[in-house]
């Protein structure tokens, strides 16, 4: 048995699930996560959920410098005490989707690296945060769910391409580092995980007009599935079904496409289509 899962037990913690806490111990896989992630020595990095800090040990091995933000207050002093005598770790209680980050960080040199096993209930929505907050960052590394790894890495036309995946790249490179099984968790979750490294682009994937409009083009995209693309401008952008149609034209489309079938290029296109009109 592990250190860390050794003193879990003596402190006799119960792991709450409404907050998604499955910890692994295995140390070998620990490093080997912290390899993934392609942490350097002269760089900080940002730690969401470090939980019983299993995985900030290796972190601070291996970077200048570590900030953790953990929301359960009850593991505050189970890390204060683990990490002790450590003297690149800073601990912070807060909520990675409320706090501001940016106010939190702005100590960190930049860019800095975010590395999480992060609850699965709020994968979508904090990948979303990071890659909209206009932070410094050099890459996301991010323990998911297996399925939620194949739909950030899906490509235009296949079952899992929609707009997280369309973020994710247009923000990112997205690759996946390693699947990880339930067995190597406490308490072994129901499904199988991945760890996905996101090295974040110097440029989007497309230049477009404007952002907002691009991703609300995405929305429109994915809202109907099995429909045109003309079809989903229709209803999300509530436009005529004629604007629609000559909409997909200006932007060099055929009306009776798909919207998961287009590539980020081709809806970056059509919402500066969109934009110009």
């Amino acid at each position: 048995m592990s250190r860390t899962k050794e003193r879990i037990r003596e402190t006799t913690l119960q792991y709450r699930k409404n907050l998604g806490q499955n910890f692994i111990y295995d140390e070998e896989l620990l490093e080997a996560l912290v390899r993934d992630a392609g942490v350097a020595k002269d760089e900080d990095v940002l730690e969401i959920g470090p939980g019983a800090g299993s995985l900030t040990k290796p972190l601070c091995r291996a970077a200048h410098r570590v900030l953790s933000l953990e929301l359960d207050e009850r593991l505050i002093p189970l890390l204060n005490a683990f990490m002790a005598g450590q003297d690149n770790f800073t601990l912070v209680q807060g909520d990675a989707m409320t706090a501001d980050l940016r106010a939190v960080t702005g100590d960190l040199r930049t860019p800095f690296a975010v590395v999480a096993n992060i609850p699965y209930y709020i994968t979508t929505p904090l990948i979303t945060r990071l890659l909209s907050s206009d932070l410094p960052l050099s890459r996301l590394a991010l323990m998911v769910q297996k399925e939620v790894a194949g739909k950030i890495l899906s490509r235009p036309g296949g079952e899992g391409w929609g707009p997280l995946a369309v973020r994710c790249q247009y923000f990112c490179e997205p690759y996946l580092a390693r699947e990880v099984p339930a067995a190597c968790f406490t308490p072994a979750p129901k499904v199988d995980s991945a760890f996905v490294v996101m090295p974040v682009r110097k440029e989007p994937a497309v230049r477009v007009r404007d952002e907002k409009a691009f991703f609300r083009i995405v929305t429109a995209a994915f809202a109907l599935r099995r429909k045109t693309m003309a079809n989903g401008l229709t209803a999300s952008l509530h436009l005529e079904r004629e604007e629609a149609r000559a909409l997909m034209e200006k932007a060099g489309l055929d009306p009776k496409v798909r919207g998961e079938e287009l590539t980020i290029a081709q809806l970056g296109a059509l919402a500066d289509a969109w934009t110009e009109s």
